[in-house]
């Protein structure tokens, strides 16, 4: 009954209170050919310690980047997360708190999410940051909704190298309103400023780059934030904020608004999250922004205090007048970024990123001087970068698991233009030990 506690007896309770003999009787409604008609086939109940055990073997049977060698990324990456985040994160205070509609009795958790926010805008060099969404594909979905709500325009223009998954997630979001979606080619691993101009339009509500772009390479946002305006469109910049401690802020370069991923800033790796989605803005925009917003106060007293400043969300307020449905924020994970950011500091900040990029090149030098491995495109990268294969990237990444080394994110799943494309990532906990033994790996997988 440790896991079960609602007994035989207390179930017979509870169904003499609702007035029927048994749990069937609750379920003629369904149809008897949509009800299973026999028992579950479960094994019988484990003792304890048998439990444990077994979940362990479960678990061993899993590649995690604790015991393999990662360069896997294309949006969640390999930093290291400081010990002090488990110890803070995991206080009664913060892991069982919900939501802070109470700012008397929510200050912590209040103060958190502000410093959230303004550690938020002040990397990427924006003016507002909400207390953050689900995830960046989310992030970037709402945002491509508040441009149409900003301009009433019905067209989002694309680059090719934005994040597939995210732009999935795109795709979804605006099949309700009715929005379409244009692509702007990028043939050599960065957008085609050219196709952009051609694309962007008077209808354009907003142009989305990502910089790094999903292939890594570094896009020329000034460029595009020209030629987003000169259309009277608004300019959205995927960006992974890791980054941003060595590399110019979106918002220094024209972005409207910023999105992303903030997995790296001290979140541990999952299995597909929980994440944590960035989203800073212009002060223009501030009421438009989805989610939720904390703010500084004063109390009666004159105290400074912490409470939700802005709650544009269906549930608050009039529905027509909802700018978004997200229900919440992602506490815990900008909890974790937030002491992230403040144990590294700018200077620890800037030296992930140096870190980040100098053993990405080393790698990218060591592994394209395998026989028949070159780099797919020529432009200037971070962290991350695209190899070509002679051979299925598939079943070169299979092999080299085998040796406990997770050789990077084959593309032809998400890009079938890119099949023969292995997408490496290198963050600054990878050692020139490992890259190394990567090279070499992938030199005999590749003969």
């Amino acid at each position: 009954m440790r896991y079960l506690p609602n007994t035989p007896q207390n179930q017979r309770a509870m169904l003499d209170a609702i007035g029927v003999r048994s749990v069937e009787d609750l379920l003629v409604k369904i149809p008897a050919k949509a009800r299973l008609s026999r028992p579950l086939a479960l094994p019988p109940a484990l003792a304890e310690s048998d439990l444990v055990r077994h979940l362990r073997g479960l678990a061993a049977r899993n590649a995690d980047a604790d015991s393999f060698t990662c360069f896997l990324g294309a949006g969640a990456y390999d930093h290291y997360v400081p010990s002090p985040i488990s110890h803070l994160v995991l206080r009664g205070e913060f892991l069982t708190a919900y939501t802070p509609y109470q700012p008397e009795a929510s200050q912590g958790t209040l103060r958190t999410i502000y410093e959230y926010q303004t550690m938020i805008a002040e990397l990427t060099g924006m003016d507002v940051a909400n207390a953050s969404i689900y995830d960046g594909g989310s992030s970037l979905a709402e945002a491509v909704l508040m441009a149409h709500a900003v301009n009433g325009r019905g067209e989002i223009a694309l680059t090719g190298a934005v994040n597939p998954l995210y732009r999935r997630v795109v795709e979804t979001y605006v099949d309700g309103p009715g929005l379409r979606l244009r692509e702007v080619p990028a043939p050599a691993g960065v957008t085609d400023l050219d196709a952009a101009r051609r694309v962007v339009g008077g209808k354009t509500a907003a142009l989305v780059v990502q910089s790094p772009n999903f292939y890594g390479c570094l896009e020329d946002v000034t460029a595009a934030a020209e030629i987003a305006h000169a259309a009277g469109a608004l300019l959205i910049v995927v960006s992974d904020p890791v980054n941003l401690g060595v590399l110019e802020a979106p918002g220094r370069q024209g972005a409207d608004v910023v999105v992303g991923e903030g997995q790296g800033l001290g979140v541990p790796l999952g299995f597909g999250g929980p994440y944590l989605g960035v989203f800073a803005a212009k002060q223009d925009f501030v009421r438009r922004l989805p989610g939720r917003l904390v703010g500084a106060t004063v109390d009666l007293d004159g105290a400074r205090g912490f409470a939700l400043t802005l709650q544009t969300r269906e549930q608050h307020i009039r529905r027509a007048k909802a700018t978004s449905n997200i229900c919440t924020n992602v506490a815990l994970c900008a909890l974790m970024a937030t002491i992230y950011l403040a144990i590294l500091g700018k200077q620890g900040l800037v030296r992930v990123g140096e870190l980040s990029t100098a053993k990405a090149h080393y790698a990218a030098r060591r592994l394209a001087e395998v026989p028949g491995v070159t780099l797919r495109f020529p432009q200037p990268f971070f962290k991350e970068f695209t190899l070509k294969l002679p051979k299925s990237p598939e079943r070169v990444a299979a092999r080299l698991a085998r040796q406990n080394i997770l050789a990077g994110l084959p593309l032809k799943g998400l890009d079938r233009k890119h099949a023969d494309c292995l997408l490496v990532a290198v963050t600054e906990k990878r050692t020139k030990d490992e890259i190394d033994a990567f090279a070499d790996a992938l030199g005999k997988a590749v003969a």
